[in-house]
């Protein structure tokens, strides 16, 4: 007989982009547990990088409940397990390669669990081709399945958990509570009524030539910078080290450093902000979410093969915005001729309404899909 209860499932992650990929395996965990009642275990790499962007993680810990998830330290490949120890359903986040003698014990198990190998997120059109394809192990008999995010009906979605759209609306409904939110980060409210903007990318950023753009302005800007990012540019900018709360302004700009925050606060600042600057894949996913005009930059890869899933987005997402791709591809180092930054921002600023219809219309386009975490669990079943 199969049972009608909910599967337990295991997630393992190992944190390669510091905070991107335990970022969308901890979401995807919760929303699996709150929605859908999964007993899921979250195994982690790297728990200290974890406890950035969720402060109840005890780096020191060997299993520790954090939201009804079990979050588990995975120190090595090594590990023996039995197949009592294996769940229903295993995904191996972004081909991490999961401990072989868990494998062998998922071979042991009856029925064999489903194991999925969620990849990351990308526009190109191969990838509803490859979405569900089935790839058999070479020695056991286990078959693992690729499963896609992605922007098409074709393909598992995006991660999106449910009253996502209302909290945010609530929050933009009520200007009192972005005052607060921003208040409670340090912001008085002369930063708070300038253009606000946040800013998460990654080291070869062209941070400083966008500050210089940004400063020598005609209207205020604020900026917001996580610490540790773009730490180089910003220290510089501000004449001392870029720790949580140091502040300066120079010219129409103010750059402020804040500290990490956990996910829901993440969602909220770039609620309160007018334009969002992301990187890889969980920011720049609750970017688009957050209805905001975004700035997007890719992870590096080798062979400049990111070139490719960066238009293959923009090609998607903006084909007919000059100026979100103009500013995407230079932000990017995409384009061979030089960025004039003050001319590039203000040719974003003057299609700022614009965009923001475009992302109304992307919201919708993307909800017609279904959500990740639903798409997965429903392929799963099928399996099963």
């Amino acid at each position: 007989m199969i049972s009608s209860s909910p599967p337990s499932l295991a997630i393992f992650c190992k944190v390669v982009d510091n905070y991107g990929d335990i970022g969308i395996c901890w979401r995807l965990a919760r929303q699996l547990q709150r929605e859908h009642g999964v007993a899921v275990s979250l195994w982690v790499d790297d728990l200290a990088s974890f406890r950035r962007i969720c402060p109840a993680v005890a780096p020191e810990s060997e299993s520790q409940s954090i939201e009804n998830v079990t979050v588990r330290h995975w120190r090595g490949q090594d590990d023996a397990y039995l197949p009592a120890d294996v769940a229903d359903i295993v995904i191996e986040f972004f081909a991490c390669d999961i401990p072989p003698l868990y494998i062998a014990a998922m071979a042991q198990c009856t029925p064999r669990p489903v194991w999925l190998n969620l990849e990351g997120l990308t526009a190109e059109e191969w990838v509803e081709g490859c979405h569900r394809l089935p790839s058999m192990h070479p020695r056991l008999k286990l078959t693992k399945h690729f499963f896609f995010p992605g922007f098409t009906s074709q393909t598992g979605g995006l991660l999106r958990e449910a009253g996502l759209e209302q909290e945010r609306q609530a929050f933009l409904d009520q200007p009192g509570r972005k005052h607060a939110f921003l208040h409670d980060l340090g912001l008085p409210d002369a930063e708070i009524d300038a253009l606000l903007v946040s800013l998460f990318c990654y080291p070869d950023a062209p941070v400083a030539e966008m500050f210089a753009a940004w400063q020598g302005g005609a209207g205020k800007l604020t900026c917001l910078v996580p610490e540790g990012v773009a730490a180089q540019a910003v220290a510089a900018f501000l004449g001392a080290e870029a720790r949580a709360g140091a502040v300066a302004t120079r010219g129409a700009l103010t750059v402020r450093v804040l500290p990490f925050v956990p996910q829901p606060d993440y969602d909220r600042l770039l609620w309160a902000c007018d334009l969002n600057f992301v990187r890889g894949e969980d920011s720049w996913v609750r970017a688009q979410w957050a209805g905001k005009p975004f700035v997007w930059h890719i992870y590096p890869q080798d062979e400049q093969l990111h070139y490719k899933k960066l238009r293959a987005f923009l090609e998607r997402y903006a084909p007919d915005i000059d100026s979100v791709r103009d500013f995407m591809l230079h932000w990017n180092g995409a384009q061979a001729d030089a960025a004039d930054w003050p001319a590039l921002w203000s040719a974003l600023l003057t299609d700022r309404a614009r965009i923001e219809v475009r992302g109304a219309d992307w919201q919708a386009r993307m909800l017609a899909n279904g959500d990740l975490a639903s798409n997965l669990l429903a392929f799963a079943a099928s399996l099963r």
